[in-house]
Parts: structure tokens; C-alpha cells; sequence
């Protein structure tokens, strides 16, 4: 009968997600405590009591999941609880982070996959070649006798063949059953965890990362890291052939399988296997075009960033605890978050070797020296609050206020989508604000070298805008010295490519003009794609003119036709 905790169960909320035959629901007991309610088919009560206890052996193992609380039968079938895992989906959340964030988890995933399968497989099992050279020849069957064919599909079956003997003498543990980022979780406490083990079993390890081609569509750099995290970076060849034969013969029976479901998965079969031939180059190659081979991570209050190799950070601790850091500048800087006596503050260091930057950590340490004049010159309501800096650390570190708010720029896109799917009329906040630092800017003999949307932050609750780069401001008169300027190309004007040319207020027009199709055409530079009227449209496309002399020849200028503009729209 019912336990305590089922039969104490006070509502049930249906969860329609998955391809499982259980009936899902989110359970509340009395006390408020959330669990993952499934129910089973009577007669899958034997697999569903054996599932159970193989999840109480991988719970012990200390694996992040969905720990089982309990089983019994009801008058449903039979039901099992676990713990509710309060959090996001893995494939929804992680696609959206950081690349470092991608990497990291993705590590996590085969860490925690390694652990799993230190779990062996009952002695009297069945050698996994026999096993899985009959499952070879169903699938094959299955593909034969299919109404459909992939475009090139004899390079799977190719490749099965050629490959066949691989399968001797390979090892078997306990497997998950259906290892990939769509049965993973975020939870609120920021750990990947790992769902769904209906459909575990025994076999051959390896042979649980044949569902990483769903991975690897969703996020190359997770399915990277999956693999690195497994083999601890030391990946074997031997794994890439073996891989390349599971996932052919699990490519193959995709399309049979999808047929009953309709044209929708019909197609995502299609699309999914002639991905994987590109990948493989028709399985030519048996490492995959996707697999990255890694970057180098450290960790800072549980926090990873990406380097190019080992770097002592403990200094940063002298600025309080580290709660946020930014590894993706190409400048040779590395930012940090921290907090220390209820005061936050942020950090940019330059002088560690960081992944993206291709220069000398000296290099960098010159130019971020450089920069203090900038910000002391610059004192404005919209730009970053600079405090001091001093060499720390065998670099140069600059010490700022923190700012609240979601960056505009492409390197974070999690928070370029909530601050792309702003409202018009914040946006429109944001570019006059924008507008009236340029100008302050220009006031002050400087011009916008380096200004683009990783420039710009808004603070959703203190509608408030922050510009927190401006390290490459040039003070006039100046002239292009470099040829290719530092930048992004989408907000760079002709003269920011050109050596010798003059750098002045209609640089910084064409670069604000670059910002306005940003905001509101997602620098889409045609009239289809702008949110606005046609003659908030027109000012912009002046002021992003090739030719110098069409332009706006000033900040003031442009602002003064925008706001024309606005009055009579």
C-alpha cells in the first residue's frame, strides 16, 4: 500500500515534457516539500523496483540527481518519488552562457559520467560484443526494411562494417541509459544535475556517449568538455572509432524509429544524420568537426575562467570575495566581481594569459596603464565609477564601483537576450544616455576608439545605463597609428581601418550611428530590419555613411536631427 510520504501527497501538477511512457507530475506533501511523482504500468514493476535500486547505488556515489526517496505500488501501477529539483532545463539554460560556463558543465557531465560507470555490471552478464553485434543487425534490419533512406546512409552501414571488430573484449559498468544535455538540469544552486534513468542498463561505457550527437547540435563546447571531463583531458583514439560505430548504428535506426511520429521527426532525423556525416566527413574522419580540444580552467570562488596556462590569482582575495568574472576579452584583461564588507566592486587585471588575447601579457599591462587617465578625465552619471588602481599580482589591476546590469554585448549572451528584448522605449533610454556620454566625451577633447555593445549595460531595476569600457578613448587631435584599430568591425568607421587617417566627433558619429542600428535592427543596416520611423531611420544611415563629409560632423549635430526626427514622427 501507499507509504506515508505518497499517501500524504496533497496536489499534483502534470509534467507533459519527455519521451517516457510514465505519467510525470510535480508532487506537494503537506509541509510544502516538492517531489518528482512518477507512475508506471503494473507490469513494469519489477524493471521499476531494479531501476530504483540502481539509483540509490549511483545517489551514494554523491552524484548530483534526482535522488529516489521512494516506491511502491498504487492503485495507478507502481510509482516511485524523488527528490524535486528546483531549477532550469540544461538544454534551454546552458546554450545561452558564457563559453567558459558551456565548457565547465560539460566537464561536469563527464566528471560526473565517469562516476556513474564506476558502478560494474553483474559477472554473468553477456560479452558486449555478442550483445551488441545482434543489436547491430536489428538496427541494419530496421534500416533495410525502412520506407526512407538517408542521403549517403551506405557510410553508415559502411563504417559498421569496417568497424565491427572494435567491439571484442570491450568492458561493461552500469550505464544511465540516456546520457545527454536534454535529461540534465541547472539547479538554483548553479550544479548541473543529472535526470531520467528509465532507461539504464549495462554495457560498454563508452557506448553511453552515442546520445552526444544531441549535445553536440545543442553546444559543441559542452559536448567537448564531456568528453575532456571523462578522459580527464587524455582522450583515446580508439574512443573516437568506437564513438563513430555507435553513433552509425544508432543513426540508423533513428529514421524507422521516427516514421511513426510523424513528419516533424522525420525531418529532425534527416537534418540530425546529414549533420553527422558532416561532421565525419561522411564518415571519413573519426574524430568529429565539433570536438574542441579545450582551454585551460581555473576556478575562483567556485567560479570558472578560461587561460591560456596556470596563473596565481590568489591576490584578487585582497578585493573581497569573487562573485562574477569576465574571461572573453580579446584586450589581455580578465574582470572580476567581488564583495567585500557589503561594498562590490569590479576588477580589471591585465598581465595574466588569457585565452582570448593573442599579444604579451606586458602588452596588455602597458596599454591598461594607459587607460587611468581616461577614466580620471572622464567623470560621468553613465560611466563606470573608477576608484584607484596599483600593480598587484605581477600585473596591473584597476579598481572600479560595481554596476548592476544586463551588457548589451555578444560575448554574454544570456544577457544580450534580456537586453535585446528590452522595450523600445527603454532602449531608446539607453541610446540617449549613450548619446549624452559620447557628447560629454567629445567636450572633453576625447574620441570613442574601441566603443561597441559589449560597451553598455542597463540596470533593469534602476533604469539605470552604465558605459564600463572606454580603455582605448584616444584624446584629439590623433590619427589612426595601427591600421586595423581595436574594435568590433560591425561599429568601426572606414578611417578606424585605415593607417594615417584622422580620428575626430564624425569618428564618433559612425559609431553611434552603428549603436542606433544595434538597438533597434540587431545591426541589420536595411529599413525591413529598424523598429523605428523612417526618419529616425534616415539620421542613423547618415551618420553611417562611408563618406566622411555626408556624415553628421558632430555628436551635437546628430542628436540634434535624431530629436528632430522624434517631434515629428
Amino acid at each position: 500500500m501507499a507509504s506515508t510520504i505518497y499517501g500524504g501527497l496533497i496536489n499534483r501538477e502534470p509534467i507533459t515534457k519527455g519521451w517516457s511512457g510514465d505519467r510525470k507530475y510535480c508532487a506537494e506533501a503537506a509541509n510544502g516539500t516538492k517531489y518528482l511523482l512518477r507512475v508506471s504500468p503494473q507490469e513494469q514493476s519489477d524493471k521499476k523496483k531494479n531501476e530504483f535500486i540502481m539509483m540509490l547505488r549511483v545517489s551514494a556515489l554523491g552524484i548530483s540527481m534526482c535522488h529516489p526517496v521512494e516506491i511502491g505500488s498504487c492503485d495507478e501501477g507502481v510509482y516511485s518519488l524523488q527528490k524535486w529539483i528546483d531549477g532550469s532545463d540544461a538544454e534551454e539554460t546552458i546554450p545561452t552562457l558564457s563559453d567558459t560556463e558551456q565548457y565547465a558543465y560539460g566537464l561536469d557531465a563527464g566528471r560526473i559520467l565517469k562516476t556513474i560507470h564506476s558502478i560494474p555490471a553483474p559477472e554473468d552478464l553477456e560479452d558486449w560484443e555478442t550483445r551488441f553485434n545482434r543489436k547491430i543487425d536489428r538496427k541494419l534490419e530496421m534500416y533495410s526494411e525502412c520506407p526512407m533512406i538517408y542521403e549517403n546512409g551506405q557510410a553508415f552501414i559502411d563504417y559498421i562494417g569496417e568497424n565491427r571488430h572494435l567491439l571484442k573484449n570491450r568492458p561493461q559498468c552500469y550505464q544511465h541509459g540516456d546520457y545527454h544535455i536534454g535529461n540534465m538540469m541547472i539547479g538554483k544552486d548553479g550544479k548541473l544535475y543529472i535526470i531520467d534513468f528509465d532507461r539504464d542498463d549495462f554495457g560498454d561505457p563508452w557506448e553511453e556517449f552515442n546520445r552526444i550527437v544531441w549535445c553536440a547540435q545543442k553546444t559543441p563546447l559542452f559536448a567537448s568538455g564531456m568528453v575532456n571531463g571523462y578522459f580527464d583531458g587524455d582522450v583515446p583514439d580508439e574512443f573516437w572509432r568506437l564513438l563513430a560505430l555507435y553513433i552509425s548504428s544508432n543513426t540508423l535506426s533513428s529514421l524507422p524509429w521516427a516514421i511513426s511520429f510523424g513528419q516533424g521527426e522525420i525531418d529532425v532525423m534527416l537534418n540530425q544524420a546529414k549533420e553527422v556525416l558532416s561532421w565525419y566527413d561522411n564518415m571519413k574522419n573519426p574524430v568529429p568537426t565539433w570536438y574542441f580540444k579545450g582551454y585551460y580552467l581555473q576556478y575562483a570562488g567556485g567560479i570558472p575562467y578560461k587561460l591560456k596556462s596556470e596563473f596565481d590569482f590568489d591576490f584578487i582575495n585582497k578585493y573581497g570575495t569573487v562573485s562574477k568574472i569576465f574571461d572573453d576579452q580579446d584586450s589581455g584583461n580578465i574582470c572580476f566581481g567581488t564583495e567585500k564588507n557589503g561594498e562590490r566592486y569590479f576588477i580589471k587585471f591585465a598581465g595574466a594569459p588569457t585565452e582570448q588575447y593573442t599579444g604579451n601579457p606586458s602588452d596588455a599591462v602597458s596599454r591598461l596603464k594607459a587607460t587611468v587617465p581616461v577614466y580620471e578625465a572622464l567623470r560621468h552619471e553613465s560611466l563606470i565609477e573608477y576608484i584607484g588602481s596599483e600593480e598587484i599580482g605581477g600585473g596591473f589591476a584597476m579598481v572600479f564601483k560595481w554596476a548592476d546590469g544586463e551588457c548589451m554585448g555578444k560575448m554574454y549572451p544570456a544577457s544580450r537576450k534580456k537586453f535585446m528584448a528590452m522595450p523600445i522605449e527603454t532602449k531608446l533610454a539607453v541610446f540617449r544616455d549613450v548619446l549624452s556620454f559620447l557628447e560629454y566625451s567629445a567636450a572633453e577633447g576625447y574620441i570613442a576608439v574601441d566603443f561597441y555593445d559589449g560597451s553598455i549595460m542597463y540596470d533593469f531595476d534602476k533604469k539605470r545605463t552604465t558605459v564600463c569600457d572606454v580603455d582605448f578613448f584616444r584624446k584629439t587631435p590623433c590619427v589612426n597609428d595601427m591600421g586595423r584599430m581595436w574594435g568590433s568591425s560591425r561599429f568601426m568607421s572606414p578611417e578606424e581601418f585605415t593607417l594615417g587617417a584622422p580620428f575626430d566627433e564624425i569618428t564618433n558619429v559612425y559609431t553611434i550611428g552603428a549603436l542606433a542600428f544595434a538597438l533597434f535592427a540587431d545591426c541589420d543596416r536595411t529599413r525591413e530590419a529598424w523598429s523605428l520611423c523612417d526618419r529616425l531611420c534616415s539620421v542613423a544611415t547618415k551618420a553611417v555613411s562611408d563618406n566622411r563629409s555626408e556624415r553628421q560632423q558632430s555628436v551635437r549635430q546628430f542628436i540634434d536631427e535624431w530629436e528632430e526626427a522624434e517631434r515629428q514622427s
